[in-house]
């Protein structure tokens, strides 16, 4: 009996597949960083996805139709060091040929939710999948959730700055992410 496989196998009519343990698409919606310190993986999502997936949480349809012009890209963040790393998304900018332009933060959601009249549950669920706007990373610990930015066909590039330490004294570090991309 074999206690441990070290790669997935697939038995396929007398042959069989060893199946690498990870595989990296390369799809034009899908951008990585990764340092010493930090590993940021983003995702972006198409219209459908994001209507799929608020829909399903019984989001109404004025609210759904508020989102889906917009260009959403998922953001998995990892603290990779044996510090606090702090993010914030103040010092998140973005940029493409056009210039610069600012995601939508939690207080315009708020505001026009509030507007909007839509239920506290709803609000409060839309707020858990986004991208904490500032947050201590710990060591080896992970976040994630969504960034929201007017939608832009043109590639455009993220700079962001983190701080490190648990009282943010420690050394500053810069990132920067080329041709990042919204998708429909």
């Amino acid at each position: 009996m074999i206690n441990h496989i070290k790669y997935p196998v697939l038995f396929i009519t007398g042959a069989i597949l060893l199946i690498p343990p990870v595989v990296q698409a390369k799809a034009k919606n899908k951008a990585q960083y990764e340092n010493k310190q930090i590993k940021i993986r983003f995702s972006s999502r198409t219209p459908e996805q994001i209507a799929a997936f608020y829909e399903g949480r019984g989001f109404s349809k004025a609210m759904v139709n508020k989102l889906k012009p917009l260009c959403f890209i998922t953001v998995g963040i990892r603290n990779k060091s044996r510090d606090v790393i702090w993010l914030d998304l103040a010092n998140w900018r973005f940029k493409n040929t056009e210039g610069e332009f600012k995601q939508f933060n939690r207080t315009y959601w708020k505001s026009l939710w509030k507007q909007m009249n839509i239920p506290l549950a709803h609000q409060s669920t839309f707020r858990w999948t986004l991208l904490p706007e500032t947050l201590d990373f710990r060591p080896n610990e992970h976040e994630g959730g969504n960034i929201i930015l007017p939608f832009s066909d043109k590639p455009f590039t993220l700079q962001a700055q983190f701080k490190t330490k648990a009282d943010k004294s420690g050394k500053r570090f810069t990132i920067q992410v080329n041709n990042l991309q919204c998708i429909r």
